[in-house]
């Protein structure tokens, strides 16, 4: 009798990979709440994303890390700072930035500043959206550059203290015809768009992890792949709120002392990764739980906060949200394939 002969093994690679990502966010996290950092969810998961979506670094990486910041702050400044007493012509340049990060995407040129412009972008978008009267947005944006740049920093320091024991390439993108590039282009730029509009105009000021799933099934790039995707996206976020409420009971009262938080995220993130990592460093479930639980500890949990109401309010925000932007990636995919020019070659 064989006992789970074919399951998959973590290989050192993988291994070091995943202590890589659980280091990585744990250091971003437990750096932002000692120095009292607002936006703590920048600090937690973009070192998520930069060690979990690519499995090496190098200047091309760190090239596109700081392009996309920089990209999501210039597009925010200008739209809140110009354009924020102009909804429409706001929504229309919004659209045409979503265009221009899915095309680095679909075409691969740039796929990581694209899917990091993206969820950049919408997370400072719905932030700064809701900026009260005599505040200011720059603290958002420096958050954000500031977050980007410590998780160079700290990727750098992750490969360095866990390095590959072999060498690895990035993934390459294959090749689409540009009827598909079109297609996927304005099926995403479309729904990220709608998804911004909705959430400014039902006042859904504290459903920014229901926008960021909302924006996270694009990755997939077609109608297809987020059917699946936005499968995946709820089962990580069950997953990764029950995680969450689970870490809340065995923390109690005690989240004032800031080692038991750092702990508890830091293997949780390490036993989520290995998921992540065995299913080909995909955004799946695994990473869906990554980033789930790592939202949660960013923004609401540190020294005397609570994030049982927040777990809860964020599955049932984001099951919602999911569901609805499949509902609308699905129309607009049928629409754009009634035409020869945004035709999907996988269309059926």
């Amino acid at each position: 009798m064989s006992n789970n002969i074919n399951a998959p093994q973590l290989t050192t690679n993988g291994l070091r990979q995943a202590l890589r990502i659980a280091g990585g966010c744990t250091l971003g996290f437990t750096i932002s709440k000692l120095m009292d950092w607002p936006n703590g969810i920048f600090f937690t998961v973009y070192p998520m994303l930069l060690l979990g979506l690519v499995p090496v670094i190098n200047i091309s990486v760190v090239r596109q890390f700081i392009a996309s910041a920089g990209f999501s702050a210039v597009v925010v400044l200008i739209l809140q700072g110009f354009f924020s007493h102009l909804p429409v012509l706001m929504a229309l340049i919004a659209f045409a930035a979503f265009c221009i990060l899915f095309y680095q995407m679909s075409s691969g040129g740039g796929f990581l500043f694209g899917a990091l412009g993206a969820v950049g972008l919408s997370i400072q978008l719905h932030f700064s959206s809701y900026v009260t009267a005599g505040s200011s947005i720059y603290p958002l944006i420096i958050s954000n550059i500031a977050a980007t740049l410590l998780s160079i920093v700290i990727a750098l320091l992750m490969h360095g203290l866990f390095p590959d024991v072999s060498a690895r390439q990035m993934p390459q993108m294959p090749a689409k015809a540009k009827q598909s590039i079109r297609h996927e282009v304005l099926l995403c730029a479309t729904v990220a768009t709608l998804s911004f509009v909705v959430f400014q105009v039902l006042d859904l000021n504290d459903s920014i992890s229901a926008q960021a799933a909302s924006v996270l099934i694009l990755f997939s790039l077609c109608w297809k792949a987020a059917g699946v995707a936005g499968w995946q996206r709820a089962i990580g976020t069950l997953i990764g709120c029950n995680v969450a409420l689970l870490a809340q009971i065995l923390l109690y009262n005690h989240t004032d002392f800031l080692l038991f938080p750092v702990i508890i995220l830091w293997v949780l993130s390490l036993i989520f990764s290995r998921f992540h990592i065995l299913a080909g460093g995909t955004p799946g479930v695994g990473f869906g739980v990554l980033t789930t639980f790592g939202i949660l500890f960013g923004q609401s949990l540190g020294p005397g906060q609570d994030l049982i109401y927040s777990a809860l309010y964020r599955f049932s925000s984001v099951s919602v949200a999911i569901m609805t932007s499949l509902c609308a990636v699905y129309i607009v995919h049928r629409i754009l394939n009634r035409f020869s020019a945004t035709r999907h070659h996988t269309y059926e």
